[in-house]
Protein backbone atom coordinates (compact mmCIF):
# COMPACT_ATOMS: atom_id res chain seq x y z
CA UNK A 1 0.00 0.00 0.00
CA UNK A 2 1.47 3.48 -1.37
CA UNK A 3 -0.88 6.05 -0.49
CA UNK A 4 -0.41 9.34 -2.35
CA UNK A 5 -1.67 12.86 -1.18
CA UNK A 6 -3.32 15.55 -3.34
CA UNK A 7 -5.34 18.69 -3.05
CA UNK A 8 -8.71 18.16 -4.03
CA UNK A 9 -9.99 19.67 -7.24
CA UNK A 10 -12.99 19.80 -9.14
CA UNK A 11 -12.68 16.22 -10.28
CA UNK A 12 -12.47 14.71 -7.00
CA UNK A 13 -15.55 16.67 -5.80
CA UNK A 14 -18.02 14.27 -6.27
CA UNK A 15 -16.53 11.34 -4.49
CA UNK A 16 -15.25 13.82 -1.76
CA UNK A 17 -19.04 15.06 -1.30
CA UNK A 18 -20.43 11.28 -0.96
CA UNK A 19 -17.28 10.48 1.54
CA UNK A 20 -18.48 13.93 3.49
CA UNK A 21 -21.59 12.36 3.62
CA UNK A 22 -20.42 9.01 5.03
CA UNK A 23 -19.19 11.15 7.57
CA UNK A 24 -21.66 12.53 8.82
CA UNK A 25 -24.04 9.47 8.76
CA UNK A 26 -21.30 7.89 10.95
CA UNK A 27 -21.54 10.40 13.75
CA UNK A 28 -24.87 10.20 13.95
CA UNK A 29 -26.43 12.83 11.98
CA UNK A 30 -30.15 12.66 10.76
CA UNK A 31 -30.99 13.16 6.83
CA UNK A 32 -33.96 15.61 6.44
CA UNK A 33 -32.96 16.71 3.08
CA UNK A 34 -30.31 16.01 -0.14
CA UNK A 35 -27.57 17.58 0.96
CA UNK A 36 -25.66 16.84 -2.23
CA UNK A 37 -26.37 20.15 -4.21
CA UNK A 38 -25.37 22.88 -0.69
CA UNK A 39 -22.56 20.81 -0.41
CA UNK A 40 -21.69 21.30 -4.39
CA UNK A 41 -22.52 25.02 -4.28
CA UNK A 42 -20.04 25.45 -0.96
CA UNK A 43 -17.68 23.60 -2.22
CA UNK A 44 -17.39 25.00 -5.59
CA UNK A 45 -17.85 28.85 -4.08
CA UNK A 46 -15.68 28.34 -1.71
CA UNK A 47 -12.23 26.55 -3.68
CA UNK A 48 -13.04 29.08 -6.18
CA UNK A 49 -12.26 31.96 -3.52
CA UNK A 50 -9.81 30.10 -1.65
CA UNK A 51 -11.68 30.17 1.43
CA UNK A 52 -11.80 26.26 1.46
CA UNK A 53 -9.18 23.75 1.22
CA UNK A 54 -8.92 19.76 1.43
CA UNK A 55 -6.11 17.43 0.64
CA UNK A 56 -7.20 14.10 -0.18
CA UNK A 57 -5.53 10.47 0.36
CA UNK A 58 -5.61 7.72 -2.30
CA UNK A 59 -4.29 4.25 -2.30
CA UNK A 60 -4.31 3.67 -6.29
CA UNK A 61 -7.31 5.61 -8.25
CA UNK A 62 -9.71 5.06 -5.00
CA UNK A 63 -9.45 8.32 -2.27
CA UNK A 64 -9.37 6.90 0.87
CA UNK A 65 -9.30 9.88 3.26
CA UNK A 66 -10.43 13.78 3.07
CA UNK A 67 -9.55 16.84 5.09
CA UNK A 68 -11.23 20.27 4.94
CA UNK A 69 -10.03 23.60 5.91
CA UNK A 70 -12.37 26.33 5.64
CA UNK A 71 -10.93 30.46 6.41
CA UNK A 72 -12.92 32.87 8.34
CA UNK A 73 -12.13 36.33 9.32
CA UNK A 74 -13.78 37.64 12.59
CA UNK A 75 -12.69 40.83 14.63
CA UNK A 76 -9.25 40.24 15.83
CA UNK A 77 -8.52 39.06 19.89
CA UNK A 78 -5.73 38.37 21.68
CA UNK A 79 -5.98 34.96 21.27
CA UNK A 80 -6.10 35.77 17.50
CA UNK A 81 -4.86 38.73 16.25
CA UNK A 82 -4.98 37.87 12.66
CA UNK A 83 -8.83 37.45 13.20
CA UNK A 84 -8.51 34.81 10.45
CA UNK A 85 -9.48 31.19 11.39
CA UNK A 86 -9.10 27.82 10.27
CA UNK A 87 -12.61 26.02 10.43
CA UNK A 88 -12.08 22.28 10.31
CA UNK A 89 -14.02 19.80 8.71
CA UNK A 90 -14.29 16.81 6.45
CA UNK A 91 -12.25 14.95 8.27
CA UNK A 92 -12.73 11.10 7.99
CA UNK A 93 -10.74 7.99 6.76
CA UNK A 94 -12.05 4.66 5.04
CA UNK A 95 -12.64 2.27 8.06
CA UNK A 96 -10.31 -0.23 6.40
CA UNK A 97 -7.85 2.24 6.46
CA UNK A 98 -7.89 3.85 9.95
CA UNK A 99 -5.17 3.72 12.75
CA UNK A 100 -2.15 4.13 9.65
CA UNK A 101 -1.28 7.43 10.22
CA UNK A 102 -3.51 8.99 7.12
CA UNK A 103 -5.55 11.24 9.44
CA UNK A 104 -2.30 12.68 10.84
CA UNK A 105 -1.11 13.40 7.72
CA UNK A 106 -4.30 15.18 6.34
CA UNK A 107 -4.66 16.72 9.58
CA UNK A 108 -1.18 17.92 8.75
CA UNK A 109 -1.41 19.44 5.62
CA UNK A 110 -4.40 21.38 6.24
CA UNK A 111 -3.24 23.11 9.60
CA UNK A 112 -0.14 23.84 7.23
CA UNK A 113 -2.76 25.72 4.56
CA UNK A 114 -3.99 27.60 8.15
CA UNK A 115 -1.17 28.85 8.51
CA UNK A 116 -0.22 29.69 5.18
CA UNK A 117 -3.22 31.69 4.67
CA UNK A 118 -2.34 34.01 7.95
CA UNK A 119 -4.65 31.96 10.51
CA UNK A 120 -4.30 32.64 14.25
CA UNK A 121 -5.57 29.69 15.24
CA UNK A 122 -7.74 26.34 14.33
CA UNK A 123 -11.42 25.15 15.61
CA UNK A 124 -13.17 21.90 14.78
CA UNK A 125 -16.03 20.22 16.53
CA UNK A 126 -14.35 16.80 16.96
CA UNK A 127 -16.74 13.70 17.05
CA UNK A 128 -15.95 11.06 19.91
CA UNK A 129 -13.54 9.15 17.83
CA UNK A 130 -11.51 12.30 16.98
CA UNK A 131 -10.73 13.64 19.94
CA UNK A 132 -7.89 11.39 19.99
CA UNK A 133 -5.99 12.45 16.83
CA UNK A 134 -6.68 15.99 17.76
CA UNK A 135 -5.72 15.54 21.40
CA UNK A 136 -2.31 14.44 19.97
CA UNK A 137 -2.26 16.92 17.17
CA UNK A 138 -1.80 19.22 20.07
CA UNK A 139 -5.43 21.08 20.12
CA UNK A 140 -6.98 21.99 23.57
CA UNK A 141 -10.61 21.88 24.61
CA UNK A 142 -12.56 24.47 24.47
CA UNK A 143 -14.90 24.60 27.52
CA UNK A 144 -16.51 28.08 25.93
CA UNK A 145 -17.92 26.79 22.88
CA UNK A 146 -21.48 27.50 22.55
CA UNK A 147 -24.23 27.45 19.88
CA UNK A 148 -27.58 28.58 19.20
CA UNK A 149 -29.50 26.88 16.01
CA UNK A 150 -31.36 28.97 13.76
Amino acid sequence: MEIQYKRLTEAYLDTFIQMRINQLREEGATEDFDLVPALKDYYGRHMADGTFVSWIAFDGDKIIGTSGMSFVEKPPYFGCPSGRIGLLSSMFTDPNYRRKGIAMNLLSRVVEEAKNYGCGTVHITASDMGVKLYTAFGFKHNGNFMAYKL
